[in-house]
């Protein structure tokens, strides 16, 4: 008879675990048969000893089958979908799907809420009023065969073994396992239908990934394990040392995000945008390179299919057009202020992580999972590393709800920007490119 001690033992003493010894640890944790101190036991066990990529697929397997998996064969011919590692001021999800979809490619999303630093759609998604993130599985399919886009919030039964051993994770020192961070991404994805997926994994000071050789070995780990389950998958490495875009909350993004939609908004989001696009629509094998798929995503975006596909979304999903047409009529903060640069020169550090836990800290993220957050409130980056800045040129704007948090805010992002008297480069929008098949 198997025993979950012999299977801790094992994996501490550097052995690889068989098919059958991941299983039955996998329902033990879903049924609660083991005990939380051995789930911890084991799971820092892998913390220390790795996984091989034949063992990190057959967790990520065991967890995606430990609750619904939701089949979408009978719904599309090919279900796409995106995941980002989080980040600040990472609206891509809400202009690439609209915009895949507009080139005919389903995109049948599931996404998480932000906690600490990282911002969350599901968040941004509820600043447009009405806009409903619940769907039963009938709805989700009825919709993505109907507009060819669905963005929802995760189903609580949706890989709910990843869910109990992240909340071991997250109070026992081992979040950081790149098999374990591995296999709770690709879990959700392959649970919830995906047969082609890109992977946003950020890099920097803003992500959870803090340099290039810890982002290429977990973007290496995910596509090893699409490849293994039959998966097409890319994996993209960008940069999260500074913000995405300027907007960083709620719905200031979704502000930014119709703007980009609309055809205009920062060059670097437009840039990452159209990227992720292209390889999703490459993956779903509708062009042949990512030149020729940069092409009709640019199409699809400069002339308003992207944006009509956005509200046929938010309508689907019972939210106020009005409120998207109108931007005004989306959550305001009362307080507004501009904050100008202290001093002239050139922008040499803009720290997306303090900018982020800034806007945490006015109410537009989460400390711990469960916190209610203020979908008006956050902050509008004016400059990025390497632009030219004059003294007395606006450098930030708050928007709070609070005198308080207002000053600290001011304070906080003032001492994200760093200037310097040399030019400086600008950062690089993309490090590295990693793929699980030929193309």
């Amino acid at each position: 008879m198997m025993r979950a001690v012999d299977v801790i033992t094992k994996k501490r003493d550097g052995g690889e675990l068989s098919q059958a010894e991941i299983e039955f640890f996998v329902r033990g944790l879903t049924s609660g048969e083991i005990p939380d101190y051995q789930i911890a036991a084991w799971a820092m066990a892998v913390f220390f000893q790795g996984m091989t990529d034949r063992e990190t697929t057959d967790l990520t397997l065991a967890m995606a089958r430990s609750g619904d998996v939701l089949d979408l064969s009978d719904t599309v011919a090919m279900a796409v979908d995106k995941h980002s590692t989080g980040g600040v001021g990472d609206k891509v999800t809400l202009v690439v799907e609209p915009l895949v979809a507009a080139c005919g490619v389903p995109v049948g999303k599931m996404s998480g809420r932000g906690l600490s630093f990282s911002g969350g759609t599901i968040d941004k998604l509820e600043s447009i009023p009405g806009f409903r993130t619940s769907l039963s599985t009938a709805e989700f399919k009825r919709q993505l065969r109907e507009i060819g886009v669905v963005l929802t919030g995760q189903s609580a039964n949706l890989a709910p073994a990843d869910g109990k051993l992240y909340a071991l994770r997250d109070v026992t020192g081992t979040v950081s396992s790149i098999p374990l961070i591995a296999s709770s991404v690709m879990s959700k994805k392959i649970a919830g239908g995906a047969q082609a997926i890109v992977l946003d994994v950020k890099v920097g000071s803003g992500a959870f990934m803090p340099n290039l050789a810890e982002a290429t070995r977990l973007a290496r780990a995910m596509v090893a394990i699409a490849r293994r389950a039959e998966r097409r998958a890319v994996a993209l490495i960008s940069d999260m040392n500074q913000p995405l875009g300027h907007a960083v909350g709620n719905a200031l993004e979704v502000r930014e995000a119709i703007v980009a939609l609309r055809g205009g908004g920062p060059d670097d989001l437009r840039e990452h945008c159209l990227e992720v696009a292209a390889y999703l629509l490459l993956l779903a094998r509708r062009a042949r390179t990512v030149k020729a798929a940069r092409v009709r995503v640019s199409a699809a975006l400069d002339d308003g299919r992207a944006w009509e596909k956005f509200r046929q979304l938010v309508a689907a999903q019972g939210g106020e057009v009005r409120a998207i047409d109108e931007p005004d009529r989306l959550p305001t903060a009362h307080l507004i202020e501009e904050v100008a640069a202290p001093r002239g020169g050139y922008l040499a550090w803009v720290d997306a992580r303090e900018i982020g836990m800034s806007a945490v800290d006015l109410g537009a993220g989460r400390a711990k999972k469960g916190d209610p957050i203020d979908h008006a409130v956050g902050l509008v980056i004016h400059h990025q590393v390497g632009d030219k800045v004059q003294r007395g040129q606006p450098l930030f704007t708050i928007h709070a709800n609070d005198a308080g948090r207002l000053a600290a805010a001011r304070e906080r992002v003032l001492a994200a920007h760093q200037f310097s008297r040399e030019r400086v480069k600008p950062l690089p929008l993309f490090y590295r490119v990693v793929r699980s098949h030929g193309k």
